[in-house]
């Protein structure tokens, strides 16, 4: 027997192939989506679905739904879009959060937080485990996003401690493949259209700056099992690829994979650009016996193909 799953920000890049795999597994699923960043176009294919509802909603708007679990992944998630109207985005992320989180208190459904690798800041230890606290800027381009996320995750633990509402933090960690928003400005869509373009590709500072990334299948597994594992289990928990690259390691294999003739150039690293990211796995591994499986030059063939159709 199914259940009734409630995702938001579904129509987003995460939240679509989320609302896939629940599909998949004969959930009854609502997709909740403002379309700021979302898009359509990726869950056409589940429209008339009889398993599938889609509601075009603000999180910043409270709605009474009857559901069993939810997962709380509305927020534009690049800096492109979470810059654009930063209060915004901190709106999205802490009432939205409220809002869920009610929502969560009253129907007593299990809810799955979608927060960020961005919580670390720029990190001073490496790679970062959940213990560690952050190296934030509370003050600076991305700290909408950045404060946003960490403010949900103490409402999160809070609404726990006080309401005993039954909660899942995940901290996602750079996450690439199919459905990524083509002009997002992250760096894996930025590359692959530069280079399916043949324009210059851009990276910023000497591209000496790691990060790892995970490929999307990888990650909503990872998000499933988090959402299913045992009672009182809560995270945080890093879900992502332990796998590090510089960014000039990536723009070489983006070049070599679309067999591009671009050329790289450099332009300064833009404010408070962490310079590292890898995640510390340790927990995911032991408590749900997850770890990714694709290697990164197989997932962005896949990524790839998705962006030649689209660009």
């Amino acid at each position: 027997m199914g259940k009734r799953v409630l995702v938001t920000g579904g129509a987003g890049f995460l939240g679509s192939h989320l609302c896939d795999r629940l599909i998949a597994e004969g959930n009854d699923v609502i997709c909740l989506d403002n379309l700021f960043t979302g898009n359509k176009n990726n869950i056409r294919h589940l429209i008339g679905h009889p398993y599938f509802e889609f509601i075009r909603h603000d999180v910043i708007e409270p709605i009474h739904l009857e559901v069993d679990q939810i997962y709380n992944l509305a927020c534009p998630a690049s800096p492109v879009h979470y810059q654009y109207n930063p209060i915004k985005t901190t709106k999205t992320s802490v009432l939205g959060a409220i809002n869920m989180l009610g929502l969560a208190k009253r129907v007593h459904a299990r809810i799955l937080q979608a927060s960020t690798s961005e919580v670390y800041g720029d990190p001073e230890v490496h790679p970062q485990p959940e213990s560690y606290r952050g190296c934030v800027n509370t003050i600076g381009i991305r700290s909408c996003y950045d404060e946003g996320k960490r403010v949900a995750e103490t409402l999160f633990f809070d609404y726990h401690r006080q309401n005993h509402v039954d909660i899942k933090v995940m901290r996602i960690f750079n996450t690439y493949g199919p459905n990524m928003h083509p002009n997002d400005g992250r760096v894996v869509s930025n590359f692959i259209v530069q280079a399916l373009q043949g324009k210059d590709i851009t990276v910023y500072g000497d591209g000496s700056q790691t990060r790892s990334f995970c490929y999307v299948d990888d990650l909503i597994e990872g998000m499933v099992r988090l959402m299913n594992s045992r009672d009182g289990f809560t995270g945080p928990v890093n879900i992502g690829n332990p796998g590090e690259f510089t960014i000039l390691q990536l723009a070489e294999m983006v070049i070599k994979l679309t067999g591009s003739s671009s050329k790289i150039i450099f332009e300064p690293l833009p404010s408070d650009d962490p310079l590292q990211r890898k995640p510390v796995i340790d927990l995911a591994k032991k408590e749900l016996g997850w770890e990714p499986t694709i290697p990164l030059e197989e997932g962005l063939k896949k990524t790839i193909e998705y962006f030649k159709l689209i660009v």
